[in-house]
């Protein structure tokens, strides 16, 4: 491969990698665990890679909480159904700010971020504390794989 195809395969891997980081952060069961995982098995750059999980996963995050901060009441109630989404209002309605040092976790940290919007949580706080988890929760996946140091 020489260089040119090289530097489309990391623009297109990297791409791919923000869509699936941001698409799992909403409701879809996806994982940007495991997108990571792949993306450097396959011989992706690990601060590339990362950048790109990064900015994905946070702005899905983001959305989430302007979702929950929009009060969309019937798709509130549609997905309390769900048993995980169920504990992580349970969750955050006890916790209030709190509960988004949780909001790094499967299964229940995305819907944490959504109720975060719903009870308003202060966004700057919110913005800080689930961005940060997040890039931490990735540099550890990218230091099995890669390590960057």
């Amino acid at each position: 491969m020489d260089r040119g195809d090289f530097c489309i395969s990391l623009v297109y891997s990297c791409l791919t990698l923000t869509a699936v980081s941001f698409l799992a952060a909403t409701i879809f069961p996806m994982s940007s665990e495991a997108a990571l995982a792949a993306t450097l098995a396959l011989g992706a750059s690990a601060i590339p890679a990362l950048i790109s999980v990064t900015i994905g996963n946070c702005a899905g995050v983001a959305f989430n909480y302007w979702l929950g901060w929009q009060g969309e009441e019937k798709f509130l109630h549609k997905h309390l159904q769900k048993k995980s989404v169920a504990r992580a209002y349970t969750i955050t309605q006890s916790w209030g700010k709190w509960a988004l040092l949780l909001s790094w976790l499967p299964v229940i940290g995305d819907p944490i971020t959504i109720f975060a919007g719903v009870l308003k949580v202060n966004l700057a706080l919110f913005l800080i504390v689930t961005f940060t988890l997040r890039f931490l929760r990735y540099v550890f996946i990218v230091g099995i794989f890669k390590p960057i140091f």
